[in-house]
């Protein structure tokens, strides 16, 4: 979470960060992958990341081979800052590059330029960085086919081992949906956002991505560990403002207030939380519905072996009905979303939930 006009407080928050870590100890945990995100962590200080980063590999045994990942925005990095990174173990860069058109960028409110955008993959290569994803959004308006289908290939160009593409939404309170509110600019049309997806689809597994989830592609090897923890169920333990966690089928959520937060933890004390305890049928409908969103989906023998059921006898209608909306395919013990399915996934979710 971003908190505009607090930058006074970086030294006090990562500070705080650093006590919730030994705070919020978990014996015995193997760390799989570290992520910063949320907001844009690449503003703090390469000294009190670093120092972060120190106070995790002090409380936990971290080997080597973690993917350790920063989201980071261009404009917000330069070749010292990332050459740091890099030798201090940091290995897997996330951009939000979002389009690599300035007058979108101008559009969707990014301080960066197209080409700040190539500059800072061309310098995260140099400073060492091997696996970068990059992010990018379909469905902006007034975009033509030929603009996104040119962008495409210059995106394959950029020579990244990931490629996030995400649906644009337009969300109250932000300056484009009060454009559009105005009539200043034209409503996002879904059937050329669907359209954009497609030819994502094609053009990225022409050019030797593959597909592993909705919105991500990857050179092989390269999938975001860290994500399919997320997607899988994986426990992760969430730490800063805001945060949230997954742990013994509880997802908890930090305080969200950036004041509270900080004098907590000056204190001493861990900041409140909300806790909300998944039951089993919530559970179920969690592991199918994000179980579909990757590409292999959901096998039934795995269903079997955490809850104990026939996937196919207790979904039987919801199955066979979107198999024949052309939405689900099935083969074998395997159930997975079809390239339509994946264009309408929360259709074929909500079928799912308890």
């Amino acid at each position: 979470m971003s908190y505009a006009g607090r930058e006074s407080d970086i030294p006090a928050y990562s500070k705080a960060l650093e006590t919730e870590i030994g705070l919020r100890l978990i014996p015995d945990a193997e760390i799989a992958t570290i992520y910063f995100g949320g907001g844009t962590p690449s503003l703090l200080p390469v000294k009190n990341l670093l120092k972060i980063l120190e106070t995790i590999k002090e409380n936990y045994p971290i080997q080597d081979g973690t993917e350790i990942t920063l989201e980071a925005n261009p404009g917000t990095i330069n070749p010292e800052y990332l050459k740091t990174l890099r030798a201090f173990g940091v290995n897997r860069l996330s951009l939000g590059i979002q389009s690599l058109d300035d007058q979108e960028l101008r559009l969707l409110g990014r301080i960066h330029s197209s080409d700040e955008a190539l500059e800072a993959i061309r310098q995260a290569k140099q400073a060492g960085f091997s696996n970068i994803s990059a992010d990018f959004i379909y469905g902006v308006p007034g975009r033509t086919a030929e603009k996104w289908e040119t962008m495409l290939r210059k995106i394959v160009k950029l020579g990244t081992q990931h490629i996030s593409i995400y649906g644009l939404t337009l969300e109250e309170d932000t300056p484009m949906f009060e454009q559009v509110k105005r009539g200043e600019i034209e409503a996002p049309d879904q059937d050329a956002a669907a359209s954009e997806y497609e030819m994502a689809e094609r053009l990225l597994s022409d050019s030797g991505y593959s597909q592993y989830e909705i919105s991500n592609w990857s050179l092989p090897g390269y999938e975001s560990r860290h994500n399919l923890a997320y997607w899988q169920r994986t426990p992760y333990l969430g730490l800063g403002v805001a945060a949230h966690s997954f742990l013994d089928n509880r997802r908890i959520a930090n305080a969200s207030d950036l004041d509270e937060y900080l004098g907590c933890l000056k204190a001493g004390k861990l900041p409140p939380q909300t806790v909300e305890i998944i039951d089993e049928p919530g559970a179920l409908s969690e592991a199918l519905f994000l179980g579909l969103r990757l590409n292999k989906g959901v096998d039934a023998s795995d269903i079997d072996a955490q809850f104990g059921i026939d996937l196919y006898s207790r979904f039987s209608a919801e199955i066979n009905e979107l198999v024949s909306l052309g939405l689900l395919e099935s083969k074998g013990s395997r159930i997975s979303l079809t390239p339509r399915g994946r264009l309408l996934s929360n259709e074929v979710f909500i079928r799912f939930l308890s």
